[in-house]
């Protein structure tokens, strides 16, 4: 069991007294701590005297305080350590050995290098979670290849997927899907495997690939007839591929729209004043549906074209069809439905202002997630952090002096 930790200001969430020491940067698995500092895990961020990347990327107020760094960073503490040298490897084992989990996102054999291999680790602490976050598994031979979220959508699959419903060239989705949907494994795994290691005292090594992890993610849709041995059919998930299967243009706009079960589709033709299709061989049942996918939603693109979108906004709502109007991002912004539920919260950062971010995702009964920090400025709790180590002022002007460790001020 690992020794109770400090109290971060109003401790709150489900993994209040679960410690983190997350040495990654980037994207994956700064989100994957992000969600987990949300439920109330004390997440320390080791960073290197240069700061995360994501620190650059603007727009930005002030440097080095970038608007994806804000938001992949909230609720956490961030030191300076310089891994490089004898004295920041040994500050960092410090920090590990009241630590649950480890997270990094470089090379197992970097790690080695900078003398912080597993063995290192658990040698001063036998019951940490150590995991890796990287682009692929250690046992194939992509081993070690350069990973980014672009290279992963398109080494999955995703961009030819884009191409192969849409006729046109292949495209990433637009935004750091790998880096997100896997830095979600990314937390399960951890919050997993700390629970064993609390039951059973002993931590282990634990490593989730962004490869395998998007692969998982598309091949769960797409593997399709090749579900089979030997294959049924091609891959590919026939509705999701389907041309038409995008918002549907209508006499004035778009609208986003799904008729899927029988009633839904009983209802549509009675409202477009055609119940007989009801009866249609291609429309009678889901299996048929499927199987002339194309037809099925070139039909209701040729039908929602003939009115205007709060036209069928309004009377899909009523013969309870489900449909939606088509957002923006500037649009979410000013949803009603997030605006009542909270979900985009304002909070004057100590450097940076007046912020927007979202909340911490669901409701917690008994315990009730927050925004406890905002996003540090690089090594502002460096001292901090050293001295619940054991570290004393000494030692800690001595690692200032050495540029080991800064705090924005050395």
């Amino acid at each position: 069991m690992t020794m109770p930790h400090a109290a971060a200001p109003q401790a709150a969430g489900p993994l209040a007294g679960v410690r983190i020491l997350d040495l990654s940067s980037v994207v994956m698995g700064p989100y994957a701590t992000q969600v987990l500092a949300d439920l109330g895990a004390d997440v320390i961020k080791v960073e290197s005297p240069a700061g995360d990347n994501m620190r650059a990327v603007g727009p930005m107020r002030n440097p080095g305080m970038g608007h994806l760094y804000l938001h992949l960073n909230r609720n956490k503490r961030s030191v300076v350590l310089d891994l490089k040298t004898p004295e920041g490897r040994e500050a960092c084992l410090r920090l590990a050995e009241n630590c649950d989990a480890l997270l990094y996102n470089i090379r197992p054999q970097a790690m080695a290098r900078l003398g912080l291999s597993y063995e290192a680790v658990a040698a001063r602490n036998p019951r940490i979670v150590y995991l890796g976050a990287y682009g692929f598994g250690e046992a194939g031979p992509y081993a070690g290849r350069p990973a980014y979220d672009d290279l992963i959508q398109g080494q999955t699959g995703i961009a030819a997927l884009a191409a192969r419903q849409s006729g046109d060239v292949p495209r990433y989705a637009p935004l750091t899907l790998a880096d997100r949907a896997v830095g979600l494994h990314v937390g399960i795994a951890l919050v997993s495997a700390v629970l064993h290691a609390r039951a059973s005292g002993q931590g282990q090594q634990v490593e989730i690939p962004m490869f395998e992890g998007m692969a998982h993610l598309v091949l769960g849709d797409h593997l399709g007839g090749a579900t089979f041995e030997p294959p049924l059919g091609p891959t590919g998930y026939a509705r999701l591929l389907a041309p038409h299967r995008r918002p549907y243009a209508t006499a004035d706009g778009y609208i986003c729209l799904l008729i899927y079960n029988d009633k839904h589709w009983r209802n549509f033709f009675a409202l477009i004043g055609q119940p007989e299709l009801g009866q249609d061989p291609r429309f009678h049942t889901h299996g048929a549906r499927a199987a002339h996918i194309d037809e099925v939603y070139a039909f209701v693109a040729d039908v929602i074209r003939t009115r205007s979108s709060q036209d069928w906004l309004r009377t899909l709502a009523d013969a309870d069809i489900p449909a939606s109007q088509l957002y923006t991002v500037d649009d979410l912004l000013e949803d009603e439905h997030l605006a009542a539920t909270g979900f985009v919260q304002r909070h004057d950062h100590p450097t940076e202002g007046r912020l927007r971010t979202p909340a911490p995702l669901g409701r917690y009964q008994g315990t009730p997630t927050a925004i406890r920090r905002p996003a540090p400025t690089l090594g502002q709790h460096s001292r901090e952090v050293l001295a619940e180590a054991g570290y004393d002022d000494t030692a800690i002007d001595a690692l200032f002096t050495h540029r080991i460790t800064l705090d924005g001020t050395h």
